[in-house]
């Protein structure tokens, strides 16, 4: 592609490649998770090449899946400075900001949609970087990723360009390089340097304390006679996948019509991220019947998937939610990511957070639709995790503390 203007004139040069080890683990990982240089944990285990690389060889993107890598390296006087996980779409499935509206009024006007280009983790509602820079060239090598991903929409007539789950210090970067800014929400649970699950209750209301004592209550009754287990690591055997395998089809098949992973993403995971899973399973007579699927970062832990065979009068919310908060506290990480959607998560102590996305639409008109759009969608997400916040579970001043 066109080379960029850098520093000093120093061009910068943006490829394109349609597979990870075309530019290789330690280049990719040195602009994405410069903290594996030290032997811990990534900050963010969705952008590492080790889960994008198993995504793709496991069959996952790629193929007729819709996500078409094309993974952008921006190089400068021949060093790499920065990476972007790209795909072309075919689809607007497994992205979790949703614009099925957009395309149908695009479609009805006459345009076509798809393919477009995305910027984003796959199947991966969890907000982290999408310009992988490395910090000194971070400035110029975000400027340079961005530009080099609009001329490639252009240059190949397509609709649009979408950065999803970014931060929102590249949302501020995106929108002084004239980018849509788009608001969303999800629902996180904080630690505040619990001890135990007790300190948490005890920043509750009375009356939200004693519904959550008793939700867990009732899945300590299936703990009584089966066995709720947290795994990690080697513990993990292949009989739990194949077994949360038949999990993950059944929901899948219930919200998405098809399952978005293949079996063999779990094979790759095991061998190679296996210390950066947390996998919540219930068993019965050593049999797992439910499960919950959760990934370990630096200092969150992000609830990706659950499924069961059978159902238990709050099992889910005790496998993905309260289990979760558990690992949190034992491992000192300062929140749980419960994924997309669920106002549900709020009376179990999960607060709203504003998520963050980019989007380039290439006709000005449309744009501009979009961009009124926008504008009053954020408004009112602003509005609407203010309300939700006010009305979650914990004290407020004033209250009175009944023990429960």
């Amino acid at each position: 592609m066109e080379a960029k203007e850098g520093p000093m004139s120093e061009q910068i040069e943006i490829t394109v490649h349609t597979a990870l080890d075309q530019i290789g683990q330690a280049d990719w990982d040195a602009c994405a998770a410069p903290e594996l240089a030290d032997g811990g944990r990534p900050h963010d285990p969705f952008t590492t090449y080790r889960f994008l690389h198993a995504l793709e060889v496991s069959g996952s993107v790629g193929g007729d899946s819709g996500w078409m890598p094309r993974y952008l390296a921006a190089r400068q006087g021949g060093v790499l400075i920065g990476v972007a996980p790209l795909y072309a779409k075919g689809h607007s499935q497994g992205e979790y900001v949703f614009d099925h509206a957009w395309a149908q009024a695009w479609d009805r006007a006459g345009g076509r949609y798809y393919p477009k280009l995305q910027v984003a983790v796959p199947f991966t509602p969890a907000s982290g970087r999408r310009l992988l820079v490395k910090s000194e060239h971070a400035q110029v090598a975000q400027s340079a990723l961005v530009q080099g991903m609009v001329q490639l929409a252009a240059e190949n007539h397509l609709s649009s360009l979408h950065l999803t789950f970014c931060t929102e210090a590249e949302a501020d970067a995106g929108a002084q390089m004239g980018l849509m800014r788009r608001l969303g929400q999800q629902f996180h649970w904080h630690n505040h340097d619990y001890a135990d699950f007790d300190a948490f209750l005890a920043d509750l209301a009375a009356r939200k304390r004693k519904a959550i004592k008793r939700e867990r209550r009732s899945a300590a009754a299936f703990d009584a006679e089966g066995q709720i287990v947290t795994l990690t690591g080697d513990q993990i055997r292949p009989e739990h996948w194949d077994a949360f395998w038949m999990f993950y089809q059944d929901t899948g098949a219930r919200k998405w019509g098809a399952p978005y992973l293949t079996r063999a993403f779990f094979d790759v995971v095991q061998e190679r991220m296996r210390e950066d899973v947390a996998l919540v399973l219930a068993l019965r007579g050593g049999v797992p019947v439910a499960g919950a699927l959760n990934f370990i970062g630096r200092d969150v832990l992000y609830g990706r998937y659950w499924g069961c065979v059978e159902d238990h009068p709050f099992l889910h919310f005790e496998l993905c939610y309260y289990r979760a908060i558990d690992f949190a506290i034992a491992h000192r990480l300062s929140r749980v990511e419960a994924g997309a959607q669920g106002e549900h998560k709020l009376a179990r102590g999960y607060l709203p957070t504003a998520t963050h996305s980019l989007h380039w639409i290439a006709d000005p008109d449309f744009a501009q639709a979009v961009q009124n759009f926008c504008d009053a969608e954020r408004v009112a997400v602003g509005e609407e995790v203010d309300i939700l916040t006010s009305y979650g579970p914990f004290k407020h001043t004033g209250d009175e503390d009944v023990q429960a």
